[in-house]
């Protein structure tokens, strides 16, 4: 059994050749459908391996040369996966909603996550005593709201150099702004999905989490294989 069938067999059993209803196709997906089974757009899986391949081609580049990829997943479905491979990476992350300007006014978010380590450093050395009660159950509730918007992005130190989401339909702004900054897309699409926004598109199932698991995974792979080459 070839390489090539074994990663179509993955796929098959973790449900990636699941689209969504015919009516709600996008016509860039087109090309990637096998066939319809009860109003269920089917994906040729051979297709898909076909895209997987190239962008982990070009994520075992990022892995030898070291660059940062930020991963992107809000909806529920992918939100706990996205985060968990970023941090097997050492790669920022967000797994909620997309903070407008995170990459277009990055140096204003830069300087709210430096906020944020700050006040955490500082509670940590004891520095915030010196306050009241209130004051410090007022910064508490600051670092709490900073922690939840900015957490997994405290690590992107600079602009990165790919953008990883799951759904591009549902990450429209985080779309738009790559494509201001000059940023290239890669995104796991169903069949919703408008794919020429994307540079990268890996074309499969994009609602069920072992399906997203699984390109994820292969993702992390190609990168963790192109630091190892490097090495």
């Amino acid at each position: 059994m070839s390489a090539n069938t074994n990663t179509i067999d993955s796929m098959f059993s973790a449900g990636a050749h699941f689209g969504l209803g015919r009516s709600r196709r996008h016509p860039t997906v087109a090309p990637f459908i096998f066939g319809t089974k009860n109003r269920t757009d089917i994906f040729d899986l051979e297709k898909t391996e076909k895209t997987l391949e190239a962008a982990k081609a070009f994520v075992n580049t990022l892995g030898k040369e070291g660059k940062t990829i930020l991963f992107v997943g809000g909806k529920k479905e992918a939100s706990a996966l996205v985060k968990t491979v970023a941090m097997s990476l050492n790669m920022p992350y967000v797994e909620g909603r997309w903070i407008g300007g995170t990459l277009t006014n990055f140096g204003n978010i830069r300087k709210r996550i430096e906020r944020y380590e700050k006040l955490v450093s500082d509670r940590e050395k004891g520095e915030l005593a010196k306050y009241t009660k209130r004051e410090r159950m007022l910064i508490d509730r600051e670092i709490a709201k900073l922690e939840r918007m900015f957490l997994g992005i405290v690590s992107l130190k600079k602009m990165p150099e790919l953008l990883f989401l799951v759904d591009p339909r549902k990450e429209q702004n985080a779309i738009g702004e790559a494509a201001h900054a000059k940023i290239p897309v890669m995104a796991l699409a169903s069949s919703d999905c408008n794919i020429s926004e994307v540079k990268y598109p890996i074309v499969g199932n994009d609602a069920a989490k072992a399906s997203i698991n699984f390109f994820l995974n292969e993702i992390a792979s190609a990168y963790n294989a192109g630091k190892k080459a490097a090495k």
